[in-house]
This record gives C-alpha cells, sequence and structure tokens, in this order.
C-alpha cells in the first residue's frame, strides 16, 4: 500500500507525523528517506513528541541515536548519514531497538543489506514549494493501521 500527503510547510509535516505516531507500534521501523533539507528531522521530532515528554528533539546528527521513553516503548531516533560502513549499525544497539522499541532512521540507506524488510517506508521529496510524504508498506496489518490514517 502506498498512501501519499502533500505538506505546504513544517507544521503541516509535523501534523502528519503526528497521525502516524498514533498509530504505530511497539517493532515498528520508520526508514526516512530524501535528501538534505526535505523535513526528515521535522517528521522525527514531531512524531517523538507526539509519543513522549520530550520538549527538545536535537537531531542525533552526532551522536548517530537518541532514545526516547514513551509509557509502552522507547524510541530510537537514528541518523546514519555520518555511517562509513552499513555493519557500523550494529554498534549503535539497532538489534534491541528494532524489535523492543520504535525505530525512526534517517538515511536508511547507510544499513544496506541490514536493513530490516518490513519498514515503513517515508519517502519525502520536493513537490514544486510543497512536500510529498509518501508513505508505503507491504505488510497486511501495517497497511490496515495506514489506511485509517
Amino acid at each position: 500500500m502506498e498512501k501519499v500527503f502533500i505538506s505546504h510547510n513544517e507544521a503541516e509535516t509535523a501534523e502528519i507525523a503526528a497521525k502516524l505516531a498514533k498509530m504505530t507500534k511497539q517493532g515498528d521501523i520508520w526508514a526516512l528517506s530524501g535528501t538534505l533539507g526535505m523535513g526528515k528531522s521535522v517528521f522525527a521530532r514531531a512524531f517523538i513528541q507526539t509519543l513522549s515528554d520530550a520538549e527538545e528533539v536535537p537531531s542525533p546528527t552526532f551522536t548517530l541515536v537518541q532514545t526516547y521513553r514513551t509509557p509502552l516503548f522507547d524510541i530510537y531516533h537514528y541518523d546514519l548519514y555520518r555511517l562509513k560502513e552499513a555493519s557500523e549499525i550494529f554498534e549503535l544497539g539497532v538489534e534491541e531497538a528494532f524489535y523492543e522499541g520504535v525505530s525512526l532512521v534517517e538515511w536508511p540507506e547507510k544499513m544496506g543489506t541490514f536493513a530490516p524488510r518490513n519498514m515503513w517506508q517515508v519517502q519525502i521529496e520536493a513537490a514544486g514549494e510543497h512536500r510529498k510524504i509518501t508513505i508505503r508498506t507491504d505488510d497486511a496489518h501495517k497497511t490496515e493501521r495506514l489506511a485509517n490514517v
């Protein structure tokens, strides 16, 4: 399934992320793709703030991962832009995060062949002066959840 949203500004991107956050479940991995400046961090920040009491959500560009607690699970926010080799993801504790929490992964292509197959695919791209946010999944259970957003 594929669902497309059009965002006219950062506030609308945040609203879309908040809607998706409210339907996420433990074990979900959100692969956030798009070139620099498309709004991946804006999306991640709103997603995290919807589910946690985090006031500030800095981009983990230099730390590579930030963790946030929620009543139901931890949220792991990864920024893999600086990875040199795909195998470095295992130094970041992805095995535990991918199974026990909810993960937001910026630059998921950096995981190479280690990328889980059943990730939510989030593509953010320019559409004129706006942003086109495309959410994809091939999983039947996720398709049901996405259809209700």
